[in-house]
């Protein structure tokens, strides 16, 4: 069988101004470069969008570099080696990179690794085994400081990050687990992972609603939306609280700056940790989280949720529904 010389690609046609619509995006196709040593050739299988991809649409400064104009969209993706020129690759092998929003991928091998496809799906390496994974046992163990005995809150908690929080919380011994979620379906799905209680944001003040939750209040809050869910915690804080700042997606799409909680004084009585943290930092963990995490997932202690967008083509109205809150779990985009 004859090799690709050509990919799909979506491109950055343009910087959007609060939401992101379709016309920020678009599909192209361009001639693949001739493989090179120490490359291999991957057609991808499977591919993640994710809430930090729409900071990367702006033209700032930050940890990541800013997508360009009439460039391709990168992030993380699954595919299979079609032809490698890279030492430890061969053809037929699952590899998980950073060369996703296209259907074919030359890169280096050494921006590459190897997964094992054989217990779990290609797509649970973007999600519960992947970056999600780690960003939430990272975020609550070493960001948050948990300890057996906390109470945790955690936003946005069906999410693919939330969703796993609250159950690594719960298995390492949290004394009661909350989350927060957009609709009543996603509110009946926390009780089905073993939240304690959860709530529809939609449904009321987010203070009181928690205060309801957890009326003792909590120890720990793991900060996935940011805004008023931030100053709700604050305010249920006990003394010597931390909270874990991993994402503010209710400010993502803002056009105005969004308004500081109000309560930021809270932090000095009630003597509250708040740190913010990128999952890079705990790379360090990734074995610790893989030897916690994976019996777990192997005797179903833990369970994730996907929500699936098929084609590339589907990849910006995925993204743009994954930032409006369409997804429980994981939103991937299958492209075989």
């Amino acid at each position: 069988m004859s090799l690709p010389t050509q990919t799909r690609e979506i491109v950055l046609a343009s910087r959007p101004n609060g939401a992101p619509t379709p016309d920020n995006f678009r599909l192209v196709e361009r001639d693949l470069p001739a493989l090179q040593d120490g490359e291999i050739l991957v057609r991808n299988t499977v591919m993640s969008v994710d809430p930090y991809m729409r900071g990367r649409m702006n033209d700032v400064k930050s940890y990541v570099p800013p997508f360009q104009i009439d460039q391709p969209l990168d992030g993380g993706a699954v595919g299979t080696v079609i032809a490698s020129r890279a030492e430890g690759f061969a053809e037929g092998d699952s590899v998980l990179h950073g060369l996703g929003w296209r259907d074919v991928a030359v890169l280096p091998g050494a921006r590459a690794s190897k997964v094992d496809t054989a217990d779990f799906s290609d797509s649970a390496y973007l999600g519960v085994l992947g970056m999600p994974g780690l960003t939430a046992y990272a975020g609550l163990m070493a960001a948050a400081e948990f300890k057996a005995g906390d109470a945790v809150f955690v936003s946005g908690a069906a999410g693919a990050v939330g969703s796993l929080v609250g159950q690594i919380a719960r298995l390492s011994g949290a004394s009661r687990v909350v989350g927060s979620a957009g609709s009543a379906e996603k509110v009946a799905r926390l009780k089905d992972l073993g939240f304690d209680a959860a709530f529809n944001y939609r449904d009321g003040a987010v203070r009181d609603l928690l205060k309801q939750a957890a009326p003792e209040g909590i120890d720990v809050y793991f900060d996935n939306v940011g805004a008023d869910h931030l100053e709700a915690a604050i305010s249920s804080m006990k003394l010597d609280g931390r909270i874990a700042m991993c994402g503010a997606i209710a400010q993502y799409n803002a056009t105005e700056p969004a308004c500081a909680p109000r309560n930021l004084t809270l932090l000095i009585g009630k003597r509250i940790t708040m740190r913010g943290f990128i999952v890079s930092k705990y790379n360090d963990l990734q074995q610790e989280f893989r030897q916690t995490v994976g019996p777990w997932l192997a005797d179903g202690s833990i369970t994730w949720d996907e929500t699936v967008r098929e084609g590339l083509d589907n990849a910006p109205q995925a993204f743009i529904d994954l930032l409006a809150g369409a997804n429980t779990g994981k939103m991937i985009v299958r492209l075989d």
